[in-house]
């Protein structure tokens, strides 16, 4: 296409509609037509990024290929569509004020005074145009963190308004809400959403789609009304029902013409309707799995958000073993020497969660000891990978103080250590290693047969390592050493070879893991913890 078109999807009502579903679903579903998109989060907070929050406030922080610490919708983005998202994919109001205020101080304003209009709303538009100018995609589909009416994603809606304006018809707004159902007088209520709308045409924004969400069946008589009271014609409002898996969005949305409508409103003719052919062989294969395995998370934060990437990842290494996978959350503060068989028992697999600080660690780190004693598949991603070196310091290597230096300073077997380059490092923002770092696998090892080749590249965020030092005597015990980083020698692997699986990643490799791409060490890892039921 000549010109970029922009989408722009917003949220009414109540928040965690699943606008980053939505989201994700438009770009699958204009992918799928043979458009090149990209989609953008735009995160009404005044942080600079997730980076410093604590996941009960704003689920996992991921992390992309060029280190920058985004939303997890960013996760669904790259899981729905394969595309690689950078930090010109995730924006902050923190971001968008010190980008003013650095330009500001630098005198670049020629002494205006600095404004909400139209300082902070340029820099918004220039921040989403230059995603589509710069990389000449077709469409660029932008999020809008937050709820309509909320005082922080007013900048944003009105950077919205102007480009609606000045784009005229490549841009369109695709507006997200919600339908209750009042149970007492049995019936459905339109009317928080026709607020909703009211409150978006109140700052100039006319919503081009409606996607309803609900937990009941909505008839026509109500789509009807809603366009009606909406300004929105029929054909463009659409609703999103409770479904069992959120990989079943694209196709409900498909079937209710979404992607046809999105494409009149830009004016461009529809062909034939794509037959998402792998992506319904992945549901098939998910909804005729009904053999269990069962893998227990050991970590410290109870919610479903906060190991988002890893629960997918399982999950879709699940349907291509042809297995539902069953995950149970076990919290490594409860976990001790006299419980843990009974805290791990029934689980097919276990994986050592990552994290940060001292809660929780000797949960992971008895965790790591039963189930290399008891030979059960095991996976320690980051922090979850240290707990692993550290357990067999204790217990194999007998350095029973063994530690890391992030949970004891003054350890004098620092099986982990700080790096090099984080010595000297006081901010806690975005100055971990971050982002995509290359890996070289030694040959004849586990993963170098489970990846299939030498040379790998996976996502960081760390500031502590394996400690190189103590090497020899890991690999003299059975611990083996099995990745490395070719330019700062830094260790990226740790296996124990005659164990079923007992593997542990300094990286994260749950943020590559796709719906049609599955990573080869989830899919192992659960092909494993199967053959651990037989």
């Amino acid at each position: 296409m000549a010109e970029t078109k922009y989408i722009f999807v917003t949220g009414g009502v109540v928040s965690s509609l699943g606008k980053g579903i939505i989201s994700a679903s438009i770009g699958k579903l204009l992918q799928a037509r043979g458009y090149n998109i990209t989609i953008q989060k735009l995160d009404p907070y005044i942080n600079i990024d997730p980076g410093t929050l604590n996941p009960y406030e704003h689920g996992e922080c991921y992390v992309t290929v060029d280190g920058m610490e985004t939303d997890l919708d960013l996760g669904h983005y790259e899981r729905f569509t394969d595309i690689k998202t950078t930090k010109a994919n995730s924006l902050t109001t923190g971001r968008i004020y010190k980008s003013v205020i650095d330009k500001e101080r630098r005198g670049d304003y020629l002494g205006k005074t600095i404004q909400v209009v139209p300082h902070i709303t340029n820099e918004i538009k220039r921040n989403i145009k230059l995603l589509g100018e710069k990389h000449h995609y077709d469409f660029v589909i932008t999020e809008i963190g937050g709820t309509i009416g909320d005082i922080e994603s007013m900048p944003y809606l009105e950077a919205i308004r102007q480009m609606k304006w000045e784009m005229g018809k490549n841009a369109v707004c695709v507006h997200l809400t919600y339908i209750p159902y009042l149970k007492a007088a049995g019936e459905l209520k339109t009317k928080p959403t026709q607020h909703s709308v009211k409150e978006l045409q109140s700052v100039g924004i006319q919503p081009d789609i409606l996607v309803l969400r609900t937990e009941r069946h909505l008839n026509e008589d109500i789509l009807k009304k809603v366009a009606s009271f909406c300004n929105v014609d029929i054909d463009c409002v659409v609703q999103s029902e409770d479904l069992p898996s959120i990989y079943e969005v694209p196709v409900n949305m498909q079937n209710q013409g979404l992607d046809s409508a999105i494409l009149r409103k830009f004016n461009i003719q529809t062909n034939d309707t794509p037959t998402l052919g792998p992506w319904k062989r992945f549901l098939e294969r998910r909804n005729k799995a009904t053999e269990e395995v069962h893998i227990g998370l050991v970590g410290k934060y109870d919610l479903q958000d906060a190991y988002k990437s890893i629960r997918e990842s399982l999950y879709q290494a699940g349907t291509y073993n042809d297995r539902k996978t069953v995950l149970t959350f076990i919290d490594s503060e409860r976990i001790t020497k006299e419980n843990v068989a009974e805290k791990l028992a029934g689980q097919d697999g276990i994986v050592i969660c990552p994290g940060f600080g001292q809660r929780g660690i000797e949960g992971k780190i008895t965790a790591a000891q039963y189930t290399r004693t008891n030979n059960i598949p095991t996976f320690g991603i980051c922090l979850g990978m240290q707990m692993m070196v550290i357990e067999f310091a204790r217990n194999v290597l007998g350095y029973h103080d063994a530690n890391s230096r992030e949970m004891d300073e003054k350890t004098p077997h620092n099986v982990i250590d700080i790096m090099e380059e984080q010595k000297n490092i006081t901010d806690m923002g975005g100055t971990m290693r971050l982002g995509a770092y290359d890996c070289i696998l030694k040959q004849g090892s586990r993963v170098s047969d489970i990846y299939k080749k030498e040379h790998i590249q996976e996502r960081h965020r760390h500031r502590y390592e394996f400690n190189n030092d103590f090497q020899e005597e890991y690999e003299r015990a059975g611990m083996q050493c099995t990745g490395r980083n070719p330019e700062s020698n830094l260790i990226e692997i740790v296996e124990i070879p005659e164990l079923k699986w007992y593997i542990g990643t300094q990286f994260h490799p749950e943020y590559q893991s796709t719906v049609l791409n599955p990573h080869p060490l989830f899919l192992d890892f659960v092909t494993s913890a199967i053959a651990n039921i037989k």
